[in-house]
């Protein structure tokens, strides 16, 4: 998603305009608040703040669930070493 030019917003002309911007981004506009003239922090919907956590957390599931399934395949394949070879070894 591109971001137009009224959509990027010095902090210190959001202050003034924070009830304005709240209004824009509920009906669906993101704003992104500038420090110093550089992209500081962003103002979404929290409706999209929720689905953008959902959506995060559905990822490092998926990552776990890949991450177990190689182990499983490199297990089967003989390429792990299992749990009780690897303690006998530590002891």
């Amino acid at each position: 998603m591109g971001f137009a030019a009224q959509d990027i917003v010095p902090i210190s002309e959001a202050r003034a305009r924070l009830t304005e911007l709240s209004e824009e981004v509920v009906a669906g506009a993101e704003k992104i608040l500038t420090k110093n003239g550089a992209a500081h922090v962003a103002i979404v919907d929290v409706r999209k703040l929720d689905y953008y956590h959902a959506l995060e957390q559905e990822h490092a599931a998926l990552v776990l669930l890949n991450e177990a399934e190689l182990g499983l395949r490199e297990y089967m394949a003989g390429q792990r070493i299992p749990r009780a070879d690897i303690l006998k070894v530590l002891d």
